[in-house]
């Protein structure tokens, strides 16, 4: 019962029941990146452009789609990545989601969630001090 009512009602727990039903009714599985995040394609918009749209797997998060995709939903290509024989060049790294709020986010020395000491003022900066 938990389940339906959070598909019913939150966006951020995958889809609404909205998405499911247009999903269902117009929508055609056009590919899945490497997270599990699944796109679709269907109907059209206001502008007469095919509707595109993506059902994340977990966390709604608009930084969980890779770069390929996020170019695809944003209509800068017709070829999605799963029509593609693209490889990554050996210097390119893989997508990371951005992490800003996670306990995973970075977190330099001297920062107030950060373990250990400040470092030390090099002697290049001065404090000011009122009448100094």
């Amino acid at each position: 019962m938990k389940n339906l009512l959070l598909q019913i009602f939150t966006w951020w727990h995958g889809q609404t029941l909205g998405t499911r039903f247009h999903t269902w009714r117009k929508g055609s599985l056009v590919g899945e990146d490497e997270f599990g995040n699944r796109y679709y394609q269907g109907g059209k918009d206001s502008e007469g452009r095919t509707r595109r749209w993506v059902i994340y797997n977990g966390l709604v998060e608009a930084s969980r789609i890779p770069s390929g995709w996020h170019g695809w939903m944003h209509y800068r290509t017709d070829t999605p990545p799963s029509k593609e024989d693209y490889n990554a060049r050996e210097w390119q790294k893989p997508h990371v989601p951005n992490l800003t709020g996670t306990a995973q986010a970075y977190r330099p020395k001297g920062s107030l969630l950060s373990p250990g000491e400040r470092p030390a003022v090099t002697g290049d900066y001065d404090a000011w001090t009122p009448g100094g």
